[in-house]
């Protein structure tokens, strides 16, 4: 997926969407450049745009990818659509990467997984849409264990919360998939009930 500027999305939608925009510096140059985002009322068609787009770039989606993992969850009708949403895009392989600490950005966990870095249960799989589950084991490839973003696992992690239904194992650069991804609205920066209602147009 292409992304332009992202300082400029991150204005747009907010800065928890890039990885470089959620922290102090991104913080400190908005406040120093003056440049607040100043939005006015909305219709209930451009919330639902915004929505749409924060989660799209969140995960790194094309809108074609998106909007079929959302047609898929509302052909099953589902009793609780939000939470199946949330689960398929968690449980991409690039995300639990992520996740799980063996890349500290979204880009590089995909790139890791493209460029055959990262194997599941032994196996090489270069699909960052892969759909992990309960009991895989996701691990660095052994021949690229060695190579300079692997290095110093710990010192990036120090700062990051791996989530309950991931297990990570940083001496042998694995991550055990333990559960499923709890769906709690209150925890993600984004609405999936007015992204849902987007697509039920």
């Amino acid at each position: 997926m292409r992304i332009g500027p992202k300082y400029k999305i991150a204005r747009r939608l907010g800065a928890h969407i890039f990885e470089k925009t959620s922290g102090k510096k991104y913080a400190l140059r908005q406040e120093e450049s003056g440049r607040m985002e100043k939005r006015g009322p909305k219709s209930d068609f451009g919330i639902q745009m915004l929505e749409k787009q924060k989660v799209r770039f969140t995960y790194l989606l094309s809108e074609r990818q998106f909007s079929k993992y959302i047609r898929e969850v509302l052909e099953k009708k589902s009793a609780k659509p939000e939470e199946k949403v949330f689960e398929s895009l968690e449980s991409r392989l690039d995300n639990a990467v992520l996740r799980g600490g063996l890349a500290h950005t979204r880009f590089l966990a995909r790139q890791l997984v493209s460029h055959g870095h990262i194997t599941v249960n032994g196996g090489k799989v270069m699909v960052p849409s892969y759909k992990v589950k309960k009991d895989d084991v996701i691990s660095v490839r052994e021949g690229s264990k060695d190579k300079h973003m692997f290095i110093a696992l710990d010192e990036k992690n120090k700062d990051q919360t791996i989530p309950a239904w991931l297990k990570l194992d940083l001496g042998k650069k694995l991550v055990t998939v333990v559960g499923s991804p709890a769906f709690d609205p209150l925890l993600i920066p984004f609405n999936l009930t007015t992204v849902l209602e987007y697509y039920r147009r």
